[in-house]
């Protein structure tokens, strides 16, 4: 089983819209609405390449029925700590020229009662789980070092796959990883450095390996990416596809990773299926993830270069 952990749902509302007139008056051309989160899109991933997926996390009272009916009929199987109010909307504005611009709410605060009643679920339910994927922002009230706490609690036999930036990562890195995502502007943030070439990137790469993580994915975006172990690096280009959205290819990539760790696949082909997936996430309106048939397709298409 693979198990994500998502502590902040969301309501994403994707609006295309002519040209976006900041001050003016703009008009909706097509809307679309999904329930997700960062952990909730990996955990359907998961389902849809053919994997055991379950997902948890915080859930809130006031539109939580929609998440789990989404990820019911995803066969996602769910239980979720539930917490009053709504879960947050963000907002994703989507222009003629495909420049995007998100407005991300915060999410509703969570108890510190239910923050403990959280670790210990993920407690439980990593006993049951090869993979264990901690992804996405924290909630209000929520403190930084929570996917710490979380990773300490995950079960040993459980690898552990987390997706976050800044601080959270920072913290998170405290109980090590088996594999991080940074993508490049993140991974320029963690280490206070900017990075141009394969050699730098992967220098940068390796700080992170220093700080506790075993494997770096890094997403280079339409390029494709990179993964990087203490010993070694490996490339795989994208494939060159039309761009509907690139909201959820992160997760897309997690996805695949997940589901190729748990089947022991070897570096080079998890890399190889995580491009795959991410790039066929963005063939896709809103932030719907990759459906199957896109992900072998574009599977054939790519390959996997190893560079140091």
């Amino acid at each position: 089983m693979i198990l994500a952990v998502c502590p902040n749902p969301s309501v994403d509302c994707t609006v295309e819209i002519d040209q976006l007139k900041v001050g003016g008056l703009n008009r909706i051309e097509n809307k679309i609405i999904t329930y997700s989160g960062k952990a909730l899109n990996v955990a359907i991933g998961v389902s849809r390449l053919g994997a055991d997926s379950f997902a948890t996390g915080f859930m809130f009272n006031d539109n939580g029925e929609m998440f789990v009916r989404t990820l019911d009929n995803e066969k996602v199987k769910n239980t979720f700590v539930w917490n009053e109010g709504s879960a947050r909307i963000n907002y994703k504005i989507v222009d003629k020229r495909s420049m995007m611009t998100e407005i991300n709410d915060k999410g509703e605060r969570v108890r510190a009662e239910k923050q403990s009643e959280l670790v210990s679920l993920v407690s439980e339910l990593s006993k049951r789980a090869s993979v264990v994927v901690m992804s996405g922002s924290l909630p209000g009230g929520v403190p930084e070092d929570f996917y710490y706490t979380l990773s300490k609690v995950v079960s040993p036999k459980a690898k552990r796959i987390i997706d976050t930036t800044g601080n959270n990562m920072d913290n998170a890195l405290m109980a090590g990883a088996y594999l991080i995502k940074p993508n490049l502007t993140e991974l320029q943030e963690i280490t206070g450095e900017h990075y141009d070439g394969f050699d730098e990137m992967i220098a940068g790469c390796l700080k992170l390996v220093d700080k506790g993580a075993e494997n770096v994915l890094l997403s280079l975006g339409r390029k494709g990416a990179l993964l990087v172990d203490k010993d070694n690096a490996w490339f795989c280009k994208s494939a060159t596809v039309a761009v509907n959205s690139t909201v959820g290819a992160g997760d897309g990539m997690i996805a695949a990773v997940a589901v190729t760790t748990e089947r022991g696949y070897d570096k080079e082909e998890i890399l190889r299926c995580a491009v795959a997936a991410g790039t066929a996430s963005v063939t896709t309106p809103g932030t719907n993830l990759f459906y199957r048939d896109k992900y072998e397709e574009i599977y054939d298409k790519i390959r996997v270069e190893k560079i140091k």
